[in-house]
C-alpha cells in the first residue's frame, strides 16, 4: 500500500492556506489556464481566471482583476508558476472577501465552516479547552502518558495528533468500544504505512459516531492542518458530552413531555435539540421568560445562564445582593457559581459573551452531565420499561447504526428503530449498496415533523 502525498509547495505557510481538495482544485484550474497557450503570464492571468470561474467572479470584473493583479506583481510579462498563482489567488480572496464583508471572523466554528474558507483561523479558547479535555480523560492512557498533559498555549497538540493514536483513543473516549484497541498502531516509531493505517481507522470510525468528515485525509492529519483536526476533535467531544441526552441513559428526561406520544417525539430529536428543551424546561421555574433557541446569540447576556445554575444549584448561588451591571460582569458570575458546584469547564466569561457555540453547548452539555436537576421518580416509568433493554439488541443497533452512518454525513441516524420507521434512509441505505436499484422518481420523502423545543 503507497503513502498518499498529495499537492506540494515548497513554502509550507502558504501549503498550510489550503486543503489538499483545495489544492487539487486549483491546480486543474492552473493547468487548464496553462494549456491554452503553453504557458501563462501575469497579463494573462486576469482574463483566464475569469473564464475559469476560479475566484469571485460574481463580485469582480475583468478589468477589476486585472487591476489588482498588478498591483501585486507590476511585471506583466513575467510567466507564472503554480506557487506565484497561489498567492495571486490569495490575495484576490482576501480581497472579494473584504468587499463581501466575509473574513475570518466566523472560520472557528468547526461544526459547520465552509469548506471553502481561506485563511484559515482556529479559535485559541477553543483550542485550550479541547486540550484540557483530553489531559482529563486520557490522562490514564499507558501510550499516550509521555505526551501528556499538552500544553493548552502551545501547538503541541497537532504533533501529537499527527500518528492518529490520539484521535483513535479520544474517539473510543466518545463511544466506548468503536475501536478495537488491537487494531491502533502504537509503537514509537510507525512507517508510513502503519501511520496511514492509523489515519483510515480514525477517520472511518470518526465518520462511523457521526461526525462530518469532509475535506480531511491521511495528509491534512500528518502535515498537521490545525483547523481540519481541531474540527474532528471538536465534533468527537461534543458526541461524548452530549451521551447522555437519551431516554435509554437518562430515563429521568421523560419528565420534560407529559405523555407517551411526545416521548416518542422526544426520541426522535438530535441531542442537542433535547439539551435546549431541558435547559428551557428548568428555565420555566424562574422568572427568565425568554426561549433559548441556540448556545451563541441567546447567552451571549449571561441571564439564562445565571438563572439556569440558581434553579439547579440555589445553595452556591452568589450572596451579593447586587445585580451585575454588564454582561461580562453577569458572565464572571455564572462561572463562580458553576465553580462552586465543580462543574466550571470548557470555557470563559469571555467566551459567553462572544457567544462561542461549541463552548456554550458544550458548558450546558456539561451542567447537564453534573447536575441535571430531573426527579427520580416519574409517571413515564411504565412506558419506559416497555422499551427494549436486550445487551444483544443493543449491541446489534449500533453496528448497524454505526454501519448506516459510516455512508454519508446526510444519512446520520441516532437510533436504528426509531430513526428508520419513515423508510427513507433504508432506501437510501440500499442505494448505497446497489447503486441504481431504488427507482427515486416514484420515491417520496417524508415531510420533515417540526417540533418546538420548549
Amino acid at each position: 500500500m503507497l503513502g498518499f502525498v498529495g499537492i506540494l509547495v515548497s513554502d509550507p505557510w502558504l501549503q498550510n492556506q489550503f486543503t489538499q481538495v483545495e489544492l487539487r482544485s486549483l491546480k486543474s484550474h492552473f493547468t487548464s489556464m496553462r494549456r491554452e497557450s503553453g504557458k501563462l503570464t501575469v497579463s494573462d492571468l486576469a482574463s483566464r481566471m475569469g473564464k475559469s470561474k476560479v475566484v469571485g467572479d460574481q463580485n469582480l470584473s475583468n478589468e477589476e482583476r486585472a487591476s489588482l493583479i498588478q498591483s501585486f506583481h507590476p511585471n506583466l510579462n513575467d510567466e507564472v508558476d503554480f506557487e506565484f498563482y497561489l498567492r495571486i489567488y490569495l490575495n484576490l480572496q482576501a480581497h472579494v472577501n473584504a468587499i463581501i464583508g466575509s473574513g475570518v471572523k466566523n472560520s472557528s466554528a468547526f461544526l459547520k465552516a465552509a469548506t471553502t474558507t481561506l485563511l484559515h483561523t482556529i479559535s485559541d479558547s477553543e483550542k485550550s479547552s479541547y486540550v484540557a479535555h483530553i489531559n482529563n480523560y486520557l490522562s490514564g492512557d499507558e501510550f499516550l502518558n509521555k505526551y501528556l498533559p499538552i500544553n493548552p498555549s502551545s501547538n503541541d497538540l497537532f504533533e501529537v495528533a499527527k500518528d492518529g493514536v490520539l484521535l483513535c483513543k479520544l474517539i473510543n473516549v466518545a463511544v466506548p468500544g468503536t475501536i478495537d484497541e488491537r487494531a491502533i498502531n502504537t509503537k514509537s516509531m510507525l512507517n508510513p504505512w502503519e501511520r496511514n493505517e492509523n489515519h483510515t481507522l480514525c477517520l472511518n470510525s470518526a465518520k462511523a459516531i457521526g461526525c462530518t468528515v469532509v475535506n480531511i485525509g491521511t495528509q491534512d492529519i500528518i502535515e498537521g492542518r490545525r483547523h481540519l483536526v481541531l474540527g474532528v476533535i471538536s465534533q468527537i467531544i461534543k458526541i461524548q458530552l452530549l451521551a447522555d441526552l437519551n431516554l435509554k441513559k437518562t430515563p429521568q428526561l421523560v419528565e420534560l413531555v407529559d405523555d407517551s406520544k411526545d416521548v416518542e417525539e422526544l426520541m426522535s430529536l438530535s441531542p442537542e435539540k433535547i439539551l435546549l428543551r431541558w435547559m428551557n424546561f428548568q428555565l420555566k421555574k424562574t422568572e427568565y421568560k425568554k426561549t433559548v433557541t441556540n448556545f451563541s446569540s441567546d447567552v451571549k447576556e449571561a441571564e439564562a445562564y445565571t438563572n439556569l445554575l440558581n434553579v439547579l444549584a440555589p445553595e452556591h448561588k452568589n450572596p451579593s445582593k447586587l445585580p451585575a451591571k454588564s454582561p461580562f460582569q453577569r458572565a464572571n458570575h455564572v462561572l463562580e457559581h458553576a465553580d462552586r458546584m465543580g462543574c466550571r469547564r470548557y470555557l470563559t466569561a469571555k467566551d459567553i459573551v462572544e457567544g462561542s457555540p461549541n463552548l456554550n453547548l458544550a458548558f450546558v452539555a456539561h451542567i447537564f452531565q453534573h447536575r441535571n436537576g430531573l426527579s427520580t421518580k416519574t409517571k413515564h416509568i411504565s412506558f419506559l420499561e416497555t422499551l427494549a433493554d436486550d445487551t444483544q439488541i443493543s449491541r446489534e443497533e449500533k453496528a448497524f447504526r454505526f454501519w448506516i452512518n459510516s455512508f454519508d454525513s446526510s444519512m446520520y441516524i441516532n437510533n436504528v428503530f426509531e430513526d428508520l420507521r419513515d423508510g427513507w434512509i433504508l432506501l437510501q441505505t440500499i442505494d448505497k449498496v446497489s447503486p441504481g436499484i431504488v427507482n427515486w422518481k416514484i420515491a417520496s420523502k417524508p415531510t420533515l415533523l417540526l417540533i418546538d423545543v420548549d
